[in-house]
């Protein structure tokens, strides 16, 4: 080892793989956010000094320590990702604070086992905290063994003199408490000194009677400060207020926001059958048919090196040709009134056009990268980062990222999106974009199987929209299926059949013959009334999110619009609607769906729903904070905008209000009163009917108390379920738990009907529950007057309710609700009310 105060050669402190930062599974390692460096993925159980000189910080869960070498370089050593969240398990400290160690001495033990269970990852990390002083030079290594030389560091040449700081500016501060998980370890550390960098003024940190400026990663760490401890932050210079102002928000943000869960693989559930794979519908119907494995593009190491200029070119190159390509898509998609297709690409266009995307692909170029490799890199970095968030439209986001990943690297590579499926394929893959869905689609695929995905992404929206059979969350097995094996997909049940009989193949064509014949005739009926057996009339309406929806659904036979989402005029845009935009939206739902009432829910953003124009407090669980009528709360101007232009659409008798997220009979009176008043401003005699949403169980209980002062209740099954069971429906593990035929979500369903039946007023149901044919008798049975369904699947609906005999449908009904368990209840429903 050589050093002479200017140059420094590093042993490795590990043995193992050597990986670049851009490789590293973590947003904030990988953007460089904590300084250069390098990563080791260790084969051995031990931490070495890579250099003489002194340890001045030991992490006090004992997975990262820092030592200042003699030349004054600062090394950041971090061994496994979220090993903080260990608490020091399996770590066992062999120096401490302070002590003098040699190049190649024994720093920290740990359990390699206990960590590859506990942790996201093993690999390690050795950082350079004062990059303004040193830089490094990484030597080529693939693999490294303690001691071999690794990197070398170089004392940078000082130009000029720094920016002077205007000391005689007012200090600003202010107090605030500490909410990244662990407290301010290294990740979060280097955040705040990220922060600190972008302003000129000088920053400090202060707990207790210690303080550190905030643009030293190793000072930030040593001030010892735990999740919860209260700190004071202070900024003296011309861009003062804006530093703390920033510094404040990078302190107090929520844990899930830089916390990277564990990726676990998605674990095959149980199947009493063998060679059969259960996953979660996504897109209901039953093919036969070859299984064709869908690869993504598998990038090779990055070896070389690149023009800084040309690389930059090729992805600008890149990125206009997939801009365009989307446009077209959405082009397309307008002409012929696809609207779900239409949003899905407008939200890629406006993800494509985030600046932040392009500016991180950008700094790997100049940092070395291809461009391939750096929009990989940029997108994995954000799917992380969304992907740990642990929130549904998050992941659902993550998924059109990694379509645009492929979409870019396509261009990049000069390759057409290219596949020629065998006849009849049904295509499995990890997970499916929703340009992938379209391509398969286009060229005839019969069915979809993912290892991964959730039943609510715009994959699982387009597939139905396509009447394209799909099944997600099946697990990793469904990849080791042999390429063109026969398989069996029955997706209304959530199963892959991999070993079918040549029988099972007849049976599954003279289902599927029968099932298209029936299709045609419940259509040729579908504009017709259901009533049951005995006389008992249910109103099939259908779920929209826009007019063109609403045409399709009454073209379908539907009788009115069960639910209206509005959130399709709030979302994806920089500005709010004003009210004249919102009134004409509306109107152009009521004038689509002829002569028959529509039901309008109000905004229901917030939470895990974001509008770039209506910042909201980030939240640790946003599922259960700020959202629906809660946000209106906060929000009012928005929510009164919304009533004006709800009473200002002809005939106003059609139209009927619905309030989301309701969990006591005051936030219904709080909206009826200000409803009423808006009557009075506008000189309105007539007042549109309101009602109440059930989808909180706090409102399914308070039902007899809301249906005294609601016209009407709809139960939203998609969000009872998971708050009720406490499962994240969209959780690729839990997903085919979370059940809305569970006897606890029947028992609900049941009080709301009969809470409702005390004061005359009618229960209808808009979730996914409602569309499932095998739910139709019980719902009835339970009370259920109104089904508000997919448009495509009005006839379906329909046709069942006039098998129907009501007054068996509440015998039996009641029968389910002391059953044990969801798939208890659907077996009893097969048995009772078997599905042709």
């Amino acid at each position: 080892m050589s050093n002479n105060n200017k140059e420094l050669t590093l042993s490795a402190p590990l043995s193992g793989p050597v990986l670049t930062l851009g490789q590293v599974p973590d947003e904030v390692f990988a953007s460089h956010a904590m300084g250069d460096g390098i990563a080791i993925d260790p084969l051995n159980d031990c931490l070495h000094a890579p250099c003489d000189g002194v340890i001045i910080h030991v992490a006090r869960t004992g997975h990262a320590l820092t030592i200042r070498a003699d030349n004054g370089a600062e090394l950041l050593m971090h061994v496994g990702i979220d090993t903080v969240e260990l608490n020091g398990e399996g770590f066992a400290l062999l120096v401490k604070d302070g002590a003098r160690v040699t190049n190649g001495q024994a720093l920290v033990q740990f359990d390699l086992d206990r960590l590859a269970r506990r942790c996201k990852s093993l690999v390690s990390l050795i950082i350079l905290t004062n990059g303004e002083q040193f830089e490094l030079q990484p030597l080529a290594r693939k693999t490294v063994k303690v001691g071999e030389p690794l990197m070398r560091v170089l004392a940078r040449s000082t130009v000029g003199d720094e920016t002077a700081v205007d000391n005689v500016s007012a200090e600003a501060s202010a107090s605030v408490r500490i909410t990244h998980r662990g407290g301010l370890h290294a990740r979060p550390a280097a955040l705040i000194r990220k922060t600190a960098l972008g302003f000129s003024s000088q920053a400090r940190l202060h707990y207790g009677d210690k303080s550190a400026p905030c643009d030293s990663l190793v000072g930030l760490m040593a001030l010892g400060i735990g999740e919860g401890d209260e700190v004071r932050v202070s900024c003296r210079g011309t861009d003062g207020e804006a530093a703390l102002q920033a510094l404040i928000a990078a302190l107090s943000v929520p844990v899930t926001a830089q916390h990277v869960a564990p990726v676990a693989a998605t674990p095959r559930r149980a199947s009493n059958e063998a060679n059969v794979l259960q996953g979660v519908c996504a897109a209901p119907g039953l093919v036969c048919g070859p299984l064709f494995r869908l690869a993504g593009i598998e990038l090779p190491a990055d070896i070389g090196t690149h023009a800084v200029d040309d690389q930059r070119q090729c992805l600008d190159t890149a990125l206009e040709q997939v801009r365009s390509e989307i446009r077209t898509t959405l082009a397309h998609a307008r002409q012929r009134q696809h609207v779900e297709e239409e949003e899905i690409f407008a939200a890629h266009l406006a993800l494509l056009e985030d600046p932040a995307l392009v500016e991180a692909a950008t700094a790997a170029i100049e940092h070395g990268s291809a461009a391939t490799h750096a929009w990989r890199d940029a997108i994995q970095a954000q799917c992380t980062v969304l992907l740990a968030l642990g929130k549904p439209l998050f992941a659902e986001r993550a998924n059109d990222l990694r379509d645009l990943q492929q979409r870019v690297l396509r261009a990049l590579l000069g390759e057409a999106w290219h596949v020629e499926l065998p006849a009849g394929s049904i295509v499995s893959a990890h997970e499916l974009t929703p340009s992938d869905l379209l391509q398969l689609s286009a060229q005839q695929a019969v069915g979809i199987c993912m290892a991964a995905g959730g039943a609510t992404s715009h994959v699982a929206i387009l597939a139905r929209a396509k009447g394209l059979p799909c099944v997600v969350a099946l697990g990793a097995d469904v990849l080791d299926v042999p390429q063109g094996q026969r398989v069996v997909l029955d997706a209304a049940n959530g199963r892959l059949e991999l070993a079918p009989s040549e029988a099972r193949h007849a049976q599954v064509h003279q289902i599927r013959d029968a099932q298209q014949l029936r299709r045609q005739q419940q259509q040729a009926q579908a504009r017709q009334p259901a009533r049951t057996l005995d006389d008992v009339s249910i109103e099939v309406a259908a779920n929209v999110a826009s007019s063109a929806e609403t045409q399709v659904a009454f073209e379908n036979g539907a009788d009115g619009v069960g639910l209206l989402r509005t959130e399709f005029l709030f979302v994806d845009r920089r500005t709010a609607p004003d009210e004249q935009e919102q009134r004409q939206a509306y109107q152009a739902v009521l004038d689509a769906m002829g002569d028959k009432s529509v039901i309008i829910r109000t905004i229901d953003v917030g939470g895990d729903k974001q509008l770039d124009y209506l910042p909201l407090p980030v939240e640790a669980n946003p599922v259960l904070g700020l959202r629906g009528i809660r946000m209106a709360q906060v929000r009012p101007e928005l929510l009164d905008q919304q009533l004006r232009a709800l009473l200002q659409v002809r005939p106003l008798a059609r139209c009927r209000i619905l309030l989301p997220m309701v969990s006591e009979v005051d936030e219904l009176l709080q909206v009826r009163q200000r409803l009423d008043e808006l009557c009075a401003e506008l000189e309105l005699t007539q007042r549109p009917e309101l009602g109440v949403m059930i989808e909180v169980p706090a409102a399914a209980l308070m039902a007899e108390q809301l249906a005294e002062h609601a016209d009407f209740l709809s139960i939203g099954t998609n969000d009872l379920s998971q708050y009720t069971l406490a499962m994240d429906r969209d959780h690729a593990g839990l997903a085919a738990r979370v059940d809305a035929l569970h006897p606890a979500l029947l028992r609900l369903i049941a009080q709301t009907c009969a809470g409702a039946a005390q004061h005359g007023r009618w229960v209808g149901v808009c979730g996914a529950l409602a569309s499932d044919p095998l739910a139709t008798p019980v719902l009835v049975g339970l009370g259920v007057r109104e089904l508000s369904v997919s448009p495509l699947q009005i006839g379906e609906i329909k046709d069942r309710v006039r098998h129907l005999d009501a007054a068996q449908c509440r015998q039996l009904s009641q029968g389910l609700l002391d059953l044990s368990s969801a798939r208890a209840v659907r077996h009893a429903c097969q048995h009772h009310w078997p599905l042709s």
